[in-house]
């Protein structure tokens, strides 16, 4: 990784900004944290401040308040998970500007972590307004964007702050990088992609980068669909992107130029409607009906793609293989995460809704490596640069000479 982190410069006594990703999810009846995930892969970050004495301000954002204040999007819940976890009081202001909040940031002592009101309360964080991004910086001495799972978005606190700090990564955006990144330099082969969820159209860029560097693709979820009905095969009331046929057939072609083995269902369970009550049935891709739609991998499949994961060595995975909300339709997926974690192979979880199901099923910690960034990883693989790494400063003398001047002591 080309950039500055923590361990490269002078954080003592220094106020710290420190934009992490704790968009946790919430159980809609309790209001408590149902995951904490996120909050936990960024504590080597925070301890490493608070053990040098740094006084830690923390921003993120929660949920979709649509830039005004939303009580059961207000931060204090992550803040107590926090202050539990790290057995340290950990505080949130009613603002995360403003005079109050300056007030709050000043009397920090030195190990001290204080959190920030949700920053998506102002519809400016989202549109990556100079004054608002203005005002956070004025809080800090030095920023740390250790939010790589928001780290694809050009706002306000990920890529506008840093105009106005020295920005250097956290741990968290470290590892991630180097993570990543190990899988597109120089992975482990065999080297699988076992890639599902809903659209094609999500993952289109990481599909196409990845090609030349994996030997086997295995395709499941809904955007199996899409491929099955590019190769002319019914899938009845399955969500088809009809815009994106000609791509899942271009995909194909280039699998078979490249020498990759593609693997798609050759069995699925179909149901007709998307509920726990619905009767579903087991069909070959041969004997889709009008009426059903795809609701999982079939047995056979899972055989299939079973008997491909455990010739890998390296296995990156993203996307369900079916509709896990519903039980009955999760076999698929359950089956195979329990695979990866007793795989004999270098196993990582692409973020976003494939994360929270090995979370769920206590699989994490048996996996290589469990991405905190669905969408920032899918965009990372996909060759694409991601604003906020891209804003911070670079190793090299020049950014290292301005960053003694302007924090060291």
């Amino acid at each position: 990784m080309d950039k500055l982190t923590i361990r490269d410069i002078n954080v003592t006594a220094k106020r710290v900004l420190v934009r992490v990703d704790f968009n946790v999810p919430l159980d809609e009846k309790t209001g408590e944290i149902t995951d904490d995930s996120r909050i936990r892969a960024t504590l080597p970050t925070i301890k490493y401040l608070i053990d040098r004495e740094a006084r830690v301000i923390l921003c993120s954002h929660l949920g979709r308040p649509g830039g005004k204040v939303v009580d059961n999007l207000r931060l204090t819940v992550v803040a107590q998970r926090l202050s539990q976890i790290l057995g340290k009081q950990v505080g949130v202001t009613k603002d995360c500007v403003g005079s109050e909040t300056r007030k709050s940031v000043e009397s920090l002592k030195s190990g001290d972590v204080l959190f920030l009101e949700n920053l998506r309360f102002h519809s400016a964080e989202e549109r990556d307004n100079p004054i608002f991004a203005r005002a956070l910086a004025r809080l800090a001495d030095i920023y740390v964007n250790d939010a790589f799972g928001t780290s694809h978005r050009s706002h306000a606190s990920i890529v506008k702050v840093v105009e106005y700090l020295p920005s250097v990564a956290g741990l968290l955006l470290e590892k991630e990088l180097e993570t990543l990144g190990s899988i597109l330099e120089n992975p482990a082969h065999p080297f699988g992609g076992l890639v599902g969820g809903a659209k094609v159209s999500d993952k289109v860029g990481m599909l196409e980068n990845i090609m030349g560097k994996v030997d086997s693709l295995l395709i499941g979820g809904g955007m199996a669909a899409t491929f099955l009905k590019a190769k002319s095969y019914e899938t009845g009331l399955s969500l088809i992107e009809a815009d994106r046929l000609d791509t899942a057939a271009g995909l194909m072609e280039k699998a078979a130029r490249n020498g990759v083995r593609l693997l798609l269902p050759v069995d699925v369970v179909v149901a007709s409607e998307i509920e726990a009550e619905a009767k579903d049935k087991v069909t070959s891709i041969e004997s889709i009906s009008h009426h059903q739609r795809i609701v999982d991998v079939g047995p056979q499949t899972i055989k299939n793609f079973s008997e491909e994961l455990r010739r890998c060595r390296t296995v990156f995975w993203n996307g369900p293989m079916g509709i896990t909300e519903i039980t009955q339709f999760a076999k698929g997926t359950r089956v195979l995460a329990k695979l990866l974690a007793n795989l004999e192979a270098t196993t990582i979880i692409g973020g976003g809704s494939t994360a929270e199901i090995v979370t769920n099923m206590r699989l994490a910690d048996k996996m290589s490596f469990v991405s905190t960034g669905g969408g920032a990883s899918l965009r990372f693989l996909g060759g694409q640069t991601l604003p906020g790494v891209e804003a911070l400063l670079n190793k090299d003398s020049l950014a290292v000479g301005k960053l003694k001047l302007s924090v060291s002591g």
